[in-house]
């Protein structure tokens, strides 16, 4: 099984929900886990419990990822790490606007640029984007972060592209509703925000999300899981919406 051919994982994003859970269940398939995420005191509590090796940094920061990527050859890398702002367009601000794109896209190119030659030097690896339904279903988020998730989809394709011939490959993760603290942070942590995101739902967890991906690596090195949508069931993505115009203002 691939688990046994890699040795080493890095994991963004990685102090709380699917981040955790991923760097979780790598650590018990035996790979030496990078954990990288802001809340140093989180990434301690996660190293305590999983043997992780945490560090202390923000993905949009191109200096200490470098550092990093140049001192691991990572044989697996999982790009979890994603910040969200509520809102369409028409009322978005340009520092959430660059917030978005630096942490999720910006970064995932970075990692991807700083660490998926060596793993086709090596000859082996996975690369795993976890991306969004957002970045393949229109509906009523944050414009800004449909569109980075959409780039982060494309990306995972061009990657296999990228990497023809090589024994390197490309999985592209896209949740719908998980039952993580996403909404705490978009919304604010209050019994309002839970009440409207996941009380009363049968929702996945983050666990399930990490044994997805350990299903992808785990698989034989002759198959490429290229894309697993996960979804609750009682979730559909899609509709049709239709209304009257409205008047413009004056």
């Amino acid at each position: 099984m691939p688990f046994s051919d890699y040795k080493t994982a890095l994991v963004t994003g990685a102090s709380s929900g699917i981040g955790a859970a991923v760097v979780e269940r790598l650590c018990k398939e035996g790979l030496q886990v990078h954990a990288i995420a802001r809340s140093a005191g989180k990434l301690d509590e996660l190293a305590s419990r999983t043997g992780c090796i945490p560090h202390a940094l923000d993905v949009a920061d191109v200096e200490g990822i470098t550092r990093l990527a140049k001192e691991v050859p990572f044989d697996v890398l999982v790009n979890n790490a994603g910040v969200d702002r509520p809102g369409s367009i028409l009322a978005a601000d340009a520092e959430g606007i660059d917030l978005l794109v630096d942490v999720n896209l910006r970064a995932v190119l970075h990692l991807c640029r700083l660490v998926v030659p060596g793993m086709a030097a090596r000859d082996r690896g996975h690369v795993v984007n976890i991306s969004s339904i957002a970045g393949a279903y229109n509906f009523n988020g944050n414009s800004t972060y449909h569109a980075t998730k959409a780039a982060v989809s494309m990306l995972s394709r061009q990657l296999r592209i990228d990497l023809f011939g090589k024994r390197v490959r490309v999985t592209e993760i896209c949740p719908g509703r998980v039952a993580t603290d996403i909404f705490a942070h978009v919304h604010g942590d209050s019994d309002e925000t839970y009440k409207r995101f996941v009380e009363g739902f049968e929702l996945p967890k983050a666990e399930d999300i990490a044994n997805a991906i350990a299903f992808a690596i785990a698989a034989p090195i002759a198959v490429n899981v290229g894309h697993m949508e996960i979804t609750p069931t009682l979730q559909v993505p899609g509709g049709l919406s239709t209304t009257r115009p409205q008047e413009a203002k004056a």
